[in-house]
């Protein structure tokens, strides 16, 4: 994926909060909410997965890391998982380890919750060592070098330590193929386009896994499939199209773009937070990694 796309990718998905450089605190600010969207409307997957998690990492592990935390889903997640373990959040920005520490703080586990600011493009903090268990959830693909990235990950671990890598398999569905205007299959002929843009696009992890000094121990895939949806989904379902709409001008047939924009009219009583049809469709795939 080029610098471009990752950029575009990121601006469209929530990722990359490790990765990116220049944003602003508002910027941040703007990312951060559609994180805290995302992890309501997509979290339904999360106790499944780290349930699963949980049957490989050590017994009780006493420190975890959260590998581009964002705003703390996967960390909060792992915190409930493990209530003995201190989980260390590492981020580039100061704002998302803001929403980090509150989110913690309102589920009363801010004691064992520790924030660290590093862009893992710069290296790995110096002062996150001898962890247990690592998580890096739609964040390593983002990373200028994941081969080194993976390789301090692998020596920040125990040995026996555990890393858990979770990617999203392809962009999230809202809608019915007939959304009631246009022509059926508008969602399907907007995923084509972005996927030939390399729009969510990251690799099979096992052979870095090898490489990186890493045993694969499993690899599983989890479903989201939430119907009816959350209520918030047209909200997250309206900044989802809105990029979507941006990036596909000029791509996309007249009727389709005007599709768009029917979705995308808050007044139009076909517009996503109008509708009484969406869902939530998706799924995502984890790799578990030992240590030896």
């Amino acid at each position: 994926m080029t610098q471009h796309d990752q950029n575009d990718h990121r601006r469209s998905h929530g990722h990359g909060h490790e990765h990116g450089h220049g944003h602003g605190h508002r910027n941040d600010a703007d990312l951060a909410d559609l994180l805290d969207l995302d992890a309501e409307v997509h979290g339904s997957y999360l106790g499944d997965l780290t349930e699963w998690l949980g049957r490989h990492a050590p017994v009780a592990p006493r420190a975890i890391v959260d590998v581009g935390t964002g705003t703390g889903t996967g960390s909060l997640a792992l915190a409930r998982q493990f209530p003995t373990s201190e989980v260390i959040a590492i981020d580039r920005s100061p704002v998302m380890l803001d929403r980090v520490l509150a989110a913690a703080r309102g589920q009363g586990v801010a004691e064992r919750m520790r924030v660290v600011q590093a862009d893992l493009d710069l290296g790995w903090p110096a002062d996150v060592g001898g962890v247990d268990l690592a998580w890096a959830a739609s964040s390593l693909h983002e990373v200028a070098d994941p081969d080194r990235v993976l390789r301090e990950i692998h020596d920040a671990l125990t040995p026996g330590g555990l890393l858990v890598v979770v990617e999203m398999d392809s962009l999230p569905r809202f809608l019915p193929d007939d959304p009631g205007m246009g022509r059926p299959g508008l969602e399907s002929r907007c995923h084509e386009l972005l996927a030939k843009a390399d729009w969510n696009a990251h690799p099979d992890w096992r052979p870095h896994l090898g490489r990186a000094g890493f045993e694969v121990v499993e690899q599983r895939g989890f479903a989201v499939d939430a119907d009816p949806a959350p209520p918030r989904t047209g909200l997250y379902a309206r900044a989802h199209f809105t990029r979507i709409r941006a990036f596909l001008d000029g791509q996309l047939a007249a009727d389709d773009l005007a599709a768009l924009d029917r979705l995308l009219d808050d007044e139009d009583p076909a517009s996503l937070l109008r509708r009484g049809d969406l869902t939530v469709r998706g799924s995502r795939t984890a790799w578990a990694a030992r240590r030896p």
